[in-house]
């Protein structure tokens, strides 16, 4: 049976693959574990604006409170700020109802602990064998009368979390203007009221959740209108979120955008010539750009690369002790203010940057020369097997040699989707190309749906 875990919580499509059944369970097993040690474990439970939020998150507190737990209900908020606002209220857990980037259809359950990290496996399999046992009936924790959990609306977090973004900053943004698209998610007023309150002239779009408009065409995976937005009303920067605000990518005065790799690096010269960047190290991943990795060397500063996915830059970052690390899709940590990607705090940094600076952020944004990547996903059977396979690792073999020292391939399958993702990055974009379609066609007559 697959693991009900994926790398970023339990996702699925809200009432078909994700029921309000197993959110109900879930809830149970998650109350029974976190409340070994305690009869009324608390879990503050925060949910971006898609439709079916009210609903699993709603069903997820009963689940908790029938098995002991009390829950916190803080509305539509940012993920980060549930991680945040867990540790700093000393909650045993924190529960963010999101799908952050995917379409409104789809929901998830994402866990934090007490300190507001994510769970390691270890515990999200504890919960998932106890949820399995709750639904075969054979889990016993079925508190009567004053040990039954209660569910409360505690829902002035979000000016808390606001003012800790605002203090995390002692620049003021008096003479910038920013266009803010909150991709109809959860920073959809909190995004535009801290940059205001930061003295920033703020444009907001996609600022108008209505359950279904989430991501749709907005925000970080679509800067289309941002950049347009940008150019029509001569803004010095846009800013984009993702759905749950845990991303943030921008787009300068000219319309360039700007991904995680060139926002990390300008944070990391400010924290160097700060004397905080620690071990002056960044963590990236395998998909962080060539012209990342040279930039950083350029101002004495290395990079160390972790597997795609930001818990894994979390885990390396902990466990050396660096305080700055992301992916280029803009989940950006800044350990030393919070325990996970954090989009209005990253947004806040960059802007502080640019005025500091006194510089446009085109001018900035040179700073990293960005190398050509191109990107196929291919569909497959199954993900299993590829680098088993003697054509395909010739295909990348072959690639490899023609690319030499100024490029790379990287061949790797997607965390949550049946798909082989082919990755070519070097100088030349037609040689890229030609070699990507050359992996990638292999890859589909090996691997792709066929073969079943």
């Amino acid at each position: 049976m697959a693991r009900l875990f994926g790398t970023d919580g339990v996702r699925g499509v809200a009432n078909d693959s994700l029921t309000p059944e197993l959110a109900y369970h879930l809830g149970r097993a998650a109350a029974y574990i976190f409340g070994q040690d305690k009869e009324h474990p608390t879990f503050l439970i925060g949910r971006d604006t898609r439709r079916s939020g009210t609903m699993l998150a709603d069903i997820l507190a009963a689940g908790i409170a029938s098995a002991g737990g009390d829950s916190y209900m803080a509305g539509v908020i940012p993920t980060p700020a549930i991680a945040y606002l867990t540790r700093t209220h000393h909650m045993d857990a924190g529960v963010m109802i999101s799908a952050s980037h995917n379409p409104f259809e789809y929901n998830g359950i994402k866990f934090f602990d007490s300190f507001g990290y994510k769970l390691p496996d270890e515990t999200e399999d504890k919960i998932e064998e106890y949820m399995l046992k709750d639904e075969r009936a054979t889990l016993q924790s079925r508190p009567t009368g004053a040990n039954i959990g209660t569910i409360s609306n505690w829902t002035d977090l979000q000016q808390e979390y606001a003012d800790f973004i605002i203090k995390s900053t002692d620049i003021d943004l008096t003479g910038l203007k920013v266009v803010h698209d909150a991709a109809n998610g959860s920073a959809s007023v909190l995004g535009p009221e801290v940059l205001q309150r930061l003295g920033a002239e703020v444009i907001a779009i996609h600022h108008e959740p209505n359950g279904i408009n989430i991501n749709d065409h907005c925000g970080s995976t679509h800067l289309d209108s941002l950049k347009e937005a940008v150019l029509q009303n001569h803004a010095d920067i846009g800013i984009a979120n993702d759905g749950d605000a845990d991303r943030c990518l921008a787009v300068d005065e000219k319309g360039r955008d700007m991904d995680g790799d060139q926002i990390m690096l300008l944070c990391a010269l400010k924290l160097k010539e700060a004397d905080c960047l620690k071990g002056n190290t960044v963590v990236g991943t395998v998909m962080s750009n060539i012209g990342f990795h040279k930039a950083l060397k350029k101002i004495g500063c290395q990079s160390v690369i972790t597997a795609v996915g930001d818990r894994y830059v979390l885990e390396r970052m902990r466990k050396d002790g660096y305080c700055l690390g992301g992916e280029q899709s803009g989940h950006i940590i800044f350990l030393d203010y919070n325990t996970t990607g954090d989009g209005l705090l990253t947004a806040v940094q960059l802007l502080s940057i640019m005025k500091q600076k006194n510089k446009p952020l085109s001018e900035l944004a040179d700073l990293m020369t960005r190398y050509p990547q191109i990107l196929k996903n291919i569909r497959v059977q199954t993900k299993s097997g590829w680098e088993k396979n003697n054509l395909i690792m010739a295909a990348i073999s072959a690639g490899e040699a023609e690319l030499g020292e100024d490029g790379r391939i990287l061949v790797r399958p997607s965390g949550t989707e049946p798909l082989i993702r082919v990755m070519a990055e070097g100088p030349d974009l037609d040689e890229l190309k030609r070699i990507t379609d050359d992996i990638a066609g292999v890859v589909e007559h090996e691997m792709g749906p066929s073969k079943g």
